[in-house]
């Protein structure tokens, strides 16, 4: 064989290979980390019940082989092998499914856990949204890696031309003073969230604002005594009993919050799961805070 035939060659598979590599499926996921696959996923794990909302609403969802527990959103959901949850997986049972990606919630173990799954040669995408345009990038996303655009890119115009509703209908007047706002995280102990948290974010975007927003800790215990001196003129939680609530501040009188009545539950699942529903909750709570701006 010639030199130069030698070089054509060499160039050749230089080509080929560089094709092959621009052909690659390649995002970002929230942990900042490059996520690669040579083709469309069509066996997806979805390793948090947010997640597997997200798959489904990015037009992924026939391609969802196993599941974490408490994964009940849509209702096919509940259909779909479950494997666990990132506190206590099967691991085993997750590998026989044979997934060629794994989508998982990014926090707490889920280091040790996604270094794990690599080690078995399985793509992961970690998700961990901070923010509502991390939710709608996140359909776009998952959509790229499961060949489903079409359906994701919608997906995500829609959420964001309902968040941009939601600000302007509820953003604040030129000179109006936010309503103070407690979210009563775990009632004993007392536990609340400051400005980095997603629900802070609604709070805010409500025209509300977390009276605990300077708190060192995303999420902490707090003294009685720090609420009844931060006085705030709405409190709410998660759960779907209003009664509840009521009876809970029913002996703290002097707060503005009791006094007005101002006090409100939103479903767990629209307020914690950072997915779709999540303008659920937002839009709720937007609706309380604007009645406790009529009490002032």
């Amino acid at each position: 064989m010639g030199f130069i035939h030698k070089i054509l060659l060499l160039l050749s598979a230089i080509m080929v290979a560089s094709f092959c590599n621009a052909a690659d499926i390649r995002v970002i996921d929230d942990g900042q980390r490059s996520v690669v696959l040579p083709q469309p996923a069509k066996r997806i794990i979805s390793l948090a019940p947010h997640v597997t909302e997200m798959v489904f609403a990015a037009g992924a969802g026939d391609y969802l082989v196993g599941v974490s527990e408490y994964s009940d959103f849509p209702e096919q959901a509940k259909k779909i092998t479950s494997v666990g949850n990132i506190f206590a997986l099967d691991l085993e049972r997750l590998l026989s499914l044979k997934p060629d990606l794994v989508i998982i919630w990014g926090t707490g173990n889920a280091k040790h856990l996604a270094k794990k799954l690599r080690e078995n040669k399985i793509t992961v995408f970690e998700s961990e949204p901070h923010n509502f345009e991390d939710i709608a990038t996140s359909f776009e996303r998952i959509a790229t890696l499961s060949g489903t655009t079409q359906t994701g890119n919608a997906a995500a115009q829609q959420f964001r031309q309902r968040l941009e509703k939601l600000r302007t209908t509820y953003q604040l007047a030129s000179g109006e003073k936010p309503v103070s706002v407690f979210h009563q995280m775990v009632k004993s102990p007392l536990m609340t969230i400051n400005k980095e948290h997603f629900i802070s974010k609604m709070i805010q975007l409500c025209g509300g604002e977390n009276v605990f927003k300077d708190l060192k800790e995303i999420s902490s215990t707090i003294t009685m005594e720090a609420l009844l001196a931060s006085n705030p003129e709405l409190i709410f939680s998660s759960g779907k009993d209003q009664t509840k609530i009521l009876k809970d501040w029913e002996n703290y009188p002097t707060l503005q919050a009791v006094k007005k009545q101002n006090l409100y539950a939103i479903p767990g699942d629209w307020l914690h799961r950072a997915g779709p529903r999540i303008l659920d909750a937002t839009e709720m709570l937007c609706k309380d805070i604007q009645q406790a701006r009529k009490t002032r």
